[in-house]
């Protein structure tokens, strides 16, 4: 059975894993009513009026005539009740047998707002899957361009940079893993892929999770990079990056060896991708949770100690350009540090299941992107390093078509062919001089 605690876990922390269709909690229902059915003794149905009955959302347990059986809702309706509503349906067991529901499923189990439809659950599931494809494949497309860049400019190359390499990098596998997970667990068009339990599948698994954690931890070295470079005076920077990387990669591969471990011995069951030994899972959930909370007490730092450097008397500007300027680097820093997540990291796991789906496994697809253009294609440093490398290859472009048409007797000359060529490059060379003069105080 799907447990919707088990979404919204994994909403704080690992988006999409454990989002399943309708059929796949309809299908646990179903046997765990079996199972239930089975373990009942067939005498005890005489006394009953009313026997056992599956009606394909709820297992409805015997009743004798004139009784009427109250059930909670069916844990497929459960995000998308009302939090006063109590989701209760019952039935009347009569002469003739069992009455209809009443209320009906839709009207007791679905929250109703004036001129609103009721969606089926199945849509909603749809939906926000196709939001997060569009999320990751953008994320996707971008992180690589923004990679390609930093990787191809060596002036570019700092330890800073690394940083947001990696950072990248690590949003990267976290987009392919959600597509390599979702082709795995939905290859199925039918409720086939609900009861998977092969080893590729758990390797999958494995990989998503991991994908996932390094991503979590990345963003919080990013924030430990930042608030240390505020802080420290004399920062080592290079020694500092090796711990990073061993931190930012090396963590979440313990993390997720210990958790293979434990599943592997404790709870293998499935396709290993619900969670619902709670224990287990704080292997996973309690490093993502301390990041998180982390991240959010060195971002809070961080904006301090902006706050007392922008209204130092030695920083130009009135009162309202350095609030402006405090806002905007605030709010860079959010994607940077995944401080959005804080919004529902902390919350209980029943309060605003929709949005909060939506919120974390959505909108969170998107964070690749942002951070890509925040951090690359916004950059004054990229831009400006972009435009260098522009100028000197139309300058190159311009001097080598200009050579081409000059008169055959120039370039077939010895001295005078030396000559035109020692002035090219010295044209060159004095063309790139100024270009960085001019460039450098914008770096």
């Amino acid at each position: 059975m799907i447990d919707l605690g088990a979404i919204l876990l994994a909403a704080i922390s690992l988006p999409v894993s454990s989002l399943h269709h309708s059929d796949c909690v309809i299908k646990r229902e179903h046997e765990k009513c079996m199972e239930r059915m089975a373990e009942d003794d067939p005498e005890n149905d005489l006394e009953f009026g009313c026997p056992w009955l599956w009606d394909n959302l709820t297992c409805w347990q015997p009743a004798r005539v004139g009784e009427v059986v109250v059930v909670s809702c069916p844990e497929l309706f459960i995000q998308f009740m009302s939090e006063e509503d109590d989701g209760k349906v019952s039935r009347n067991c009569t002469e003739d047998g069992w009455s209809e529901t009443f209320p009906h499923y839709v009207d007791a189990c679905m929250f109703d707002e004036p001129n609103t439809t009721h969606e089926h659950p199945d849509m909603y599931y749809v939906s926000v899957k196709a939001l997060y494809t569009v999320g990751y494949s953008t994320s996707l497309v971008s992180l690589c361009t923004a990679m390609v860049i930093l990787c191809r400019f060596r002036k570019l190359h700092c330890t800073r940079n690394f940083i947001h390499m990696n950072l990248f990098v690590s949003f990267i596998l976290r987009a392919i893993s959600v597509f390599i997970k979702d082709g795995v667990l939905y290859a199925e068009e039918d409720s086939n892929h609900c009861f998977l339990h092969t080893v590729e599948c758990k390797v999958v698994m494995v990989f998503f999770h991991y994908c996932v954690l390094s991503n979590y931890f990345w963003l919080f070295i990013e924030g430990l990079y930042l608030f240390t470079l505020l802080v420290e005076t004399f920062f080592p920077e290079r020694r500092y990056f090796y711990w990073y990387t061993i931190i930012g990669w090396g963590t979440p591969t313990i993390c997720v060896v210990i958790w293979a471990v434990l599943r592997l011995h404790f709870d293998d069951i499935g396709c290993w991708d619900m969670n619902d030994n709670a224990g287990i899972w704080w292997v996973i959930k309690g490093p993502v949770l301390a990041s998180i909370m982390i991240n959010f007490v060195l971002f809070i730092g961080i904006i301090i100690i902006l706050v007392q450097k922008l209204q130092s008397p030695d920083i130009g500007g009135n009162e309202s350009s350095i609030y402006l300027r405090l806002a905007r680097s605030t709010l860079l820093l959010i994607p940077l540090f995944g401080i959005h997540y804080t919004v529902f990291a902390f919350s209980p796991e029943d309060v605003s299941k929709r949005e909060r789906l939506v919120f974390e496994l959505g909108l969170g697809s998107f964070q690749g992107f942002v951070v890509a253009v925040l951090y690359c294609f916004l950059n004054g440093e990229v831009q400006s390093e972009i435009k260098r490398k522009w100028r000197s290859w139309t300058v190159n472009r311009y001097f080598a078509v200009d050579l081409k048409h000059r008169h055959p007797s120039l370039a077939s000359s010895g001295v005078n062919g030396g000559t035109q060529l020692s002035i090219l490059s010295k044209s060159s060379s004095q063309i790139r001089m100024s270009s960085l003069q001019a460039e450098s105080p914008a770096t």
